[in-house]
């Protein structure tokens, strides 16, 4: 399995575990795990939710895209935030870089788990609910996925299982 996957690129709505997931991926491929959210973070110097609040969410959306259009990994694990479907060309680039995940969840799930979506930096637009964000995004997701892992009514393990299943495929 692992000799033929250079990365594994997960996307998905906030809160659906890519984070959690990859880190326990990465562990078990024996790959690097990079968060697409902390590498903006990172350049940017300010927490997502700033950077969104302060510089608004088109300035936002354009870093994400030279963040993910410009990424080079062998052997890693990516997790991206969940806005980064609104950019073709950055996931035609990923799709490149090796399979994409599709951690998919619920939306009552995400309800749940997803109470702080302003202090966790999601991206909305003006007056957007959530369920407006997640049945748009889910087409999105589902167009560019090349595979598709239903998350959120078993355990953290359950999840991780399922995925090196799909990988298995891959």
């Amino acid at each position: 399995m692992t000799g033929k996957l250079r990365n594994l690129i997960l996307i998905g709505m906030p809160a659906c575990g890519k984070s959690t997931v990859g880190v326990l991926l990465a562990k078990y491929l024996g790959y690097d795990f990079i968060d697409t959210d902390l590498l903006i973070q990172r350049r940017e110097v300010m927490r997502l939710e700033d950077l969104i609040r302060t510089r608004g969410r088109d300035v936002f959306l354009g870093i994400e895209e030279e963040i993910c259009s410009d990424l080079q990994a062998e052997r890693t694990v990516i997790a991206t935030g969940g806005s980064v479907v609104y950019h073709d060309g950055a996931m035609r680039h990923l799709k490149s870089m090796g399979p994409v995940i599709y951690l998919q969840v619920d939306l009552d799930v995400l309800e749940k788990r997803l109470t702080d979506a302003v202090e966790r930096g999601v991206v909305f637009q003006e007056g957007q609910t959530l369920r407006d964000l997640y049945e748009e995004r889910t087409a999105l997701y589902e167009t560019y996925a090349d595979v598709t892992v239903p998350e959120g009514t078993g355990t953290l393990d359950d999840t991780v299982a399922a995925v090196r299943r799909a990988i298995a495929e891959c």
